[in-house]
């Protein structure tokens, strides 16, 4: 199960830190990520970092604003956003590849609203 938290309102220029907690198996030894989904659009990748921390990616639009990281030993994801815009505003999920590419599951997300 993956449960994301920290999302909420915040004002454009403002941030948020974002945690995704896994529980009942080990997502410690998988790469992990944000995905995020505005009303009425698909949902589309933000960031996704390997199981071990040293590579990370990002979407263009949040490149040098955001920041994905892992503490393997919490077995939580986290993502910190930085100068938040208003076209950031979504519901996060936190997710995890178990295969080769793409993402296989995702869990419950939180809502991160941004007014401008």
């Amino acid at each position: 199960q993956l449960q994301a938290s920290g999302g909420g309102l915040v004002q454009a220029g403002g941030s948020l830190r974002l945690s995704c907690a896994a529980s009942g198996r080990t997502f410690s030894n998988y790469y992990m990520g944000w995905l995020r989904q505005a009303p009425g659009k698909e949902r589309e990748f933000v960031a996704g970092i390997t199981w071990n921390g040293d590579i990370t990616s990002y979407r263009d639009s949040v490149k040098g604003r955001f920041t994905i990281s892992r503490d393997n030993a919490k077995n939580t994801v986290y993502l910190q956003m930085n100068s938040l815009k208003s076209e950031d505003t979504a519901v996060y999920h936190c997710a995890v590849r178990w295969g080769v590419s793409g993402f296989d599951y995702w869990g419950q997300g939180t809502q991160v609203t941004v007014s401008s």
